[in-house]
C-alpha cells in the first residue's frame, strides 16, 4: 500500500526539497522492490509454514513483483496528470526483485545459520 500510494501520488515541485543525484529515482525503485521480494518471500514462509519449498515461493514473489511494478507503471500514465510511465523504472523494479530473491536465496542457503525447510 505504502509503494502504490508513493507511486501514485503527484507531489508539488515547491514542496520537495532539491537533490540532483543522477537516476536516484531508479535507485529507489530498484531498494523497494529488493525489499518488497525479501519480505514477501520471509511474510510467505511464514504464513505457509514452510511447507513450499523456497524456489517455488521465489518464483511466485518475483512474479507478483513484477506484475504489481507494470501495474503501477500503466496507472502513473492513465491515472495521473502529471506522471509517466517509465520502462527503465519497470527494469529497475524487476532487478530489484531479482537481487531480493538472490538475498533471500543466498541468506537460506545453508552457508548460514539459517534453513529453509522444504
Amino acid at each position: 500500500m505504502f509503494i502504490t500510494t508513493l507511486s501514485l501520488f503527484s507531489f508539488e515541485d515547491d514542496s520537495l526539497p532539491s537533490v540532483d543525484i543522477p537516476h536516484l529515482d531508479k535507485l529507489v525503485h530498484f531498494t523497494f522492490y529488493f525489499v518488497f521480494t525479501a519480505l514477501g518471500c520471509l511474510s510467505f514462509r511464514e504464513m505457509d509454514r514452510r511447507n513450499t519449498p523456497l524456489k517455488k515461493v521465489i518464483v511466485k514473489i518475483i512474479f507478483y513483483a513484477v506484475i504489481y511494478g507494470i501495474i503501477i507503471e500503466v496507472l502513473q500514465g492513465v491515472a495521473t496528470r502529471d506522471r509517466e510511465p517509465d520502462l527503465l523504472d519497470v527494469l529497475a523494479n524487476s532487478l530489484g526483485a531479482l537481487f531480493g530473491s538472490f538475498a533471500v536465496k543466498y541468506i537460506f542457503s545453508g552457508k548460514t545459520p539459517l534453513k529453509w525447510m522444504k
